[in-house]
């Protein structure tokens, strides 16, 4: 394992008596690089100047979203302009496949969790948001948004794809440009990114143990969320989320579309910056999702 020696220097500068016991070093993240001391000490650095800009909005957000979910989120003991210290929060991805083979109290334990995460961070009063200067999260979107990757779409995937594929992309879009679907909606604090990678399953007491990475939180439409939850889990699960999660119903529609999207954004992205890893990103994703205004 070959770790930049500034990382370490960083490190060994804001804890002077820190041993190097075990290191663990990752630098899949688009926007930090991560080393992980001793199994327990996680040390974020951002990869550039955006990354900066992310993670010292990430500091902001916690500050206000860990007095208001049960869930344990990063803790930043240490802060700096493009580096940051929290102590591990141990678990491994959420997978659907993992959830899946648990009994059935298990997973209803943790759909509950799950549920109640996203109805206390949905639910934090705006003016806590407005006197925090929580900004739009970047995974916002309007109408024209949407409107403007159809466009994308069709000029540059279109040609890479078969019949039957642009045919669901354009039913995917038909509510959306007819106006059956209501896009609108109350801004709250979304976290944008819920992936499987972000929730932390502790195999011991069968529950998660934590949720990490809010670099993408801020204002947005609580749909969002909801998609991400449809690709990492499939609908079956997150419809188990309604007892925990009341505003299901009126998301669920805006969610569908949402969750459609996503693998297109992504391959777009894929394209337009000529970077195969990102039109593979969602490879692995959940399918079973219902089409908009199923009941």
């Amino acid at each position: 394992m070959n770790i930049p020696s500034e990382y370490l220097e960083k490190i060994r500068a804001v804890y002077p008596n820190i041993s190097f016991e075990h290191l663990d070093f990752n630098q899949d993240g688009m926007v930090n690089v991560l080393v992980v001391v001793n199994h327990d000490l996680v040390c974020r650095f951002a990869k550039d100047d955006w990354g900066k800009e992310v993670l010292s909005h990430e500091v902001m957000v916690l500050e206000v979203v860990r007095n208001y979910v049960d869930l344990r989120v990063p803790h930043f003991e240490h802060q700096e302009v493009g580096f940051v210290s929290y102590r591990f929060i141990k678990g491994e991805p959420l997978s659907r496949n993992t959830l899946l083979k648990l009994s059935e109290a298990s997973q209803a334990r943790i759909i509950s969790q799950l549920a109640r995460f996203h109805q206390q961070l949905h639910s934090i009063p705006n003016e806590v948001l407005v006197n925090a200067e929580v900004p739009s999260s970047g995974a916002a979107r309007s109408r024209e948004d949407w409107l403007e990757l159809y466009e994308q779409v069709q000029e540059t995937l279109f040609p890479h794809l078969w019949r039957h594929q642009q045919t669901w992309i354009h039913e995917l879009f038909a509510p959306v440009i007819t106006g059956e679907l209501d896009l609108s909606y109350t801004p709250v604090l979304i976290d944008g990114d819920k992936a499987v990678y972000h929730i932390l399953f502790d195999s011991v007491s069968e529950s998660i143990s934590g949720v990490i990475d809010f670099g993408t939180a801020g204002l947005g439409d609580p749909a969002c969320d909801i998609a991400v939850q449809l690709g990492n889990y499939g609908e079956g699960i997150v419809r188990r989320m309604e007892s925990d999660y009341p505003m299901l119903p009126e998301v669920i529609d805006r969610a569908r579309f949402w969750v459609g999207t996503l693998e297109l954004q992504w391959a777009f992205a894929g394209i337009k910056y000529k970077d195969i890893s990102l039109s593979l990103a969602h490879i692995g994703l959940a399918r079973e999702v219902q089409p908009v205004g199923t009941r």
